[in-house]
C-alpha cells in the first residue's frame, strides 16, 4: 500500500483516485462512483468506516487459497486493480461492531473479465473464512443449469487446493434435497438455487450469488433469496452480469436503480454498483475506449479476441447488438427485432404536459377482446417543434392476476404490478376491457391538459359498432377512422415513425411499457417489400398492442398532416 500524509492508501481507493485522475480508461458511471467513494476512505461515512483489513481478507484469501479453475489450471488466481477495488470497498466499510455497511452489489462487466471466477472463489471465501456460522450460499438462477456454471467452477477451484479439500466435500444438501459443496465445520453449504429447485423454502441467506442477472426472465427465485437475507447481520447479494437481450425485466430494474443511485436520486446505503459500460454506442470503434466495460483487457481478457469480435461485427449488421450488448455493454433489443433499442427508447422526461403549449391531439387506440393488453395514445405536436409528444394509457383485466403463480411471477414476465402502482397501466374488473376506457381516457385527458382531441384512428377489428358510434360523436365523423390492419395501409407509416424514432422525435415521458411493446415488434413484408408489424417471434407473451395504438395514431397524424399543422398554427 502507498502512503499519503501518513494514511494508508488501499488498492481500492487507489484505484478510484486513479479512475479520477484519469489514469484509468472509465466510463461516467464509474468516475461517478470514484467521486462518491473517495472522500468515505478519508473520512468514513455516517456510521461507517473504511477497514483495510476486513476489506482486504477476502482478497488475500482468493490470492492464497484459490486458484484458476479452467484454462490455465493450477496457477493461482492473481486480482486485478478492478477486482481489487469491488471486493475492498464491499466488505471493507463496516461499523463500530465490525457489520458490513454494503448488502447488494452490482457489478456489470463486459464478458470474459474474470466475473464468474472471482465471485466461484468468494463463495469460497464467504463458506469458509468470513466467520459465519451455518453459512448458506446460493448459485442463483433462472434454469438449474445457468445456476450450476458458477457452482461448478467453485466446485473445481476447491479440489484443486489441498488446503480446501481437507476442510470441504461434496454432497446432498439435505434442506435443498440436492448436490452442494459442504462444510461440516461450520454447517455451511454452497448450493445452486434456481425456479425449478423442488425446495424453496426456509432459506437463511448469508451469500446470493447471481450470476448473469441480465438472463432472468422472472423475479421469483431472485426475491426469494434477497428476502431470505433477513435475519442474517452480514448478508450480502453480488449480481454481477453483462448486460441482455431480456429487457423490463431484474437486470433492468436494477441497472435503473443502481443509476439513479449513482446521481444521487436514489438514498439506499446499502448498495454497491460497479457499472462498466461504453458511454456511447459507437466507441466499440475506437479501441482506446473498450476498457471502459471491459477493465480486465489486455491481462484477463485477450485484446486479439475483442478485435476479432468488432471485426466481425462490422461485416455482419446481424452480429452487432450481440457484440454491443456482450462485449461493451451496451443495451440493444434482440436481433430478431425490427427496432433498434436507442429507436424504441427516448429518455427524455416531460416536467410539466400543460405548459407546453399544446391545443390539438391525435388519438388512437388498439383493444382486445379477452386478456391481452389494451393500449391508447394521444400524440400532441406544438408550432416551430418537430417533436412528437406522447400520452399513454393501458389497460388490463383483474383476471389476468388471478392465475400469477404464488411466488409472484409476472405474467410476460414484465412488471405489470409495478406499472400499474406507477398509473402507467389500470385494472378492469373480470376477464375482458370494456371498450368505454378509451373514449373515458380521451376525455380525461382533455380535460386535464385544456386540449381538443381532433380525430382517432384504431385497429376495427374488436370495435362494436356502439363503440364506433361513440367515437363518431366524440370526434365527429369525418374525423374517425378505421385503420386496416395489413401491409398495404401500415407500410409507409412504419417506415416513417420509424425515422422519427432514429431522429429522436418521439417523446413519450420514458415510458417503458411502450418500450416494451415496440421491442417486440417483427415485420411481415408482402412480395412487393411492404410491411406491417407482427409479434417477436409469434410468441403471445411478446405484447407489441402498444406499437399497434401508436401506430394508428400516426397513421392518422400522417394522413392528416396538413390539416393538423394547420390547426395547430404551424
Amino acid at each position: 500500500m502507498a502512503k499519503a500524509d501518513g494514511r494508508h492508501i488501499s488498492e481500492a481507493e487507489q484505484y478510484f483516485q486513479d479512475v479520477v485522475d484519469g489514469k484509468v480508461v472509465a466510463c461516467a458511471k464509474i468516475q461517478a462512483l470514484a467521486f462518491i467513494m473517495l472522500p468515505r476512505f478519508k473520512d468514513g461515512y455516517k456510521r461507517w468506516h473504511f477497514d483495510y483489513e476486513a476489506g482486504n481478507r477476502p482478497v488475500k484469501f482468493i490470492e492464497t487459497e484459490c486458484y484458476v479453475p479452467s484454462g490455465r489450471i493450477g496457477k493461482h488466481i492473481e486480482l486485478e486493480p478492478f477486482q481489487k477495488a469491488y471486493i475492498q470497498t464491499a466488505f471493507g466499510f463496516v461499523d463500530d461492531d465490525g457489520n458490513r455497511q454494503f448488502k447488494n452489489v452490482l457489478i456489470v462487466i463486459g464478458r470474459k473479465n474474470g466475473k464468474t471466477t472471482t465471485v466461484a472463489a468468494l463463495e469460497l471465501y464467504m463458506l469458509i473464512a468470513d466467520r459465519e456460522g451455518a453459512p448458506q450460499i446460493y448459485n442463483v438462477a433462472t434454469s438449474k443449469d445457468q445456476a450450476s456454471l458458477g457452482y461448478g467452477a467453485a466446485v473445481r477451484m476447491f479440489k484443486l487446493s489441498k488446503r480446501m479439500k481437507k476442510l470441504l466435500r461434496t454432497g446432498i444438501v439435505k434442506e435443498r434435497a440436492q448436490d452442494g459443496i459442504i462444510n461440516d465445520s461450520n454447517l455451511g453449504y454452497i448450493t445452486p438455487l434456481s425456479s425449478n429447485t423442488s425446495h424453496l423454502d426456509g432459506l437463511d441467506v448469508h451469500l446470493g450469488v447471481v450470476d448473469e442477472v441480465a438472463a432472468l426472465v422472472n423475479r421469483d427465485v431472485f426475491d426469494l433469496v434477497r428476502q431470505g437475507t433477513g435475519s442474517r447481520d452480514n448478508p450480502m447479494m453480488f449480481l454481477i452480469t453483462t448486460n441482455g437481450f431480456v429487457r423490463n425485466n431484474v437486470f433492468d430494474s436494477e441497472y435503473d436503480y443502481a443509476a439513479r443511485w449513482l446521481a444521487g436520486e436514489v438514498d439506499d446505503d446499502t448498495l454497491l454498483p460497479f457499472i462498466y459500460e461504453l458511454d456511447e454506442r459507437d466507441e466499440y470503434l475506437d479501441e482506446d475506449m473498450w476498457p471502459k466495460a471491459n477493465p480486465g483487457l489486455g491481462t484477463i481478457k485477450k485484446v486479439d479476441y475483442l478485435r476479432e469480435q468488432v471485426n466481425k461485427a462490422k461485416q455482419d449488421p446481424s452480429y452487432l447488438p450481440t457484440v454491443l450488448t456482450k462485449e461493451f455493454n451496451v443495451p440493444q433489443n434482440q436481433s430478431c427485432a425490427w427496432l433498434r433499442i436507442e429507436e424504441c427508447v427516448n429518455s427524455t422526461k416531460v416536467d410539466d404536459w400543460k405548459s407546453m403549449g399544446f391545443r390539438y391531439g391525435i388519438a388512437g387506440f388498439d383493444a382486445a377482446d379477452t386478456i391481452d393488453l389494451n393500449a391508447a395514445k394521444v400524440l400532441l405536436m406544438r408550432p416551430n417543434d418537430p417533436c412528437i409528444y406522447e400520452r399513454s394509457m393501458y389497460w388490463i383485466p383483474e383476471a389476468v392476476f388471478d392465475t400469477t403463480d404464488e411466488r409472484n411471477r409476472e405474467r410476460d414476465d414484465v412488471p405489470y404490478r409495478q406499472w400499474i402502482a406507477r398509473d402507467l397501466m389500470r385494472t378492469y374488473p373480470g376477464n375482458k376491457v370494456d371498450k368505454r376506457v378509451f373514449l373515458d381516457w380521451f376525455q380525461e385527458i382533455e380535460a386535464e391538459m385544456g386540449i381538443y382531441i381532433y380525430a382517432v384512428g384504431f385497429d376495427p377489428w374488436h370495435v362494436d359498432d356502439s363503440t364506433y358510434r361513440e367515437l363518431q360523436a366524440f370526434v365527429g365523423e369525418q374525423n374517425c377512422f378505421k385503420i386496416r390492419q395489413g401491409a398495404i395501409t401500415l407500410s409507409q407509416p412504419m417506415k416513417q415513425i420509424r425515422a422519427e424514432y432514429q431522429a429522436g422525435h418521439v417523446i413519450d415521458d420514458n415510458n417503458p411499457i411502450n418500450q416494451f411493446c415496440r421491442m417486440n415488434v417483427q415485420i411481415r413484408p408482402d412480395i412487393n417489400g411492404n410491411i406491417q408489424p407482427d409479434k417477436k417471434m409469434n410468441s403471445p407473451k411478446f405484447r407489441i398492442d402498444g406499437f399497434v395504438a401508436e401506430l394508428c395514431a400516426y397513421t392518422v397524424l400522417s394522413d392528416k398532416w396538413d390539416d393538423y399543422q394547420a390547426i395547430i398554427g404551424a
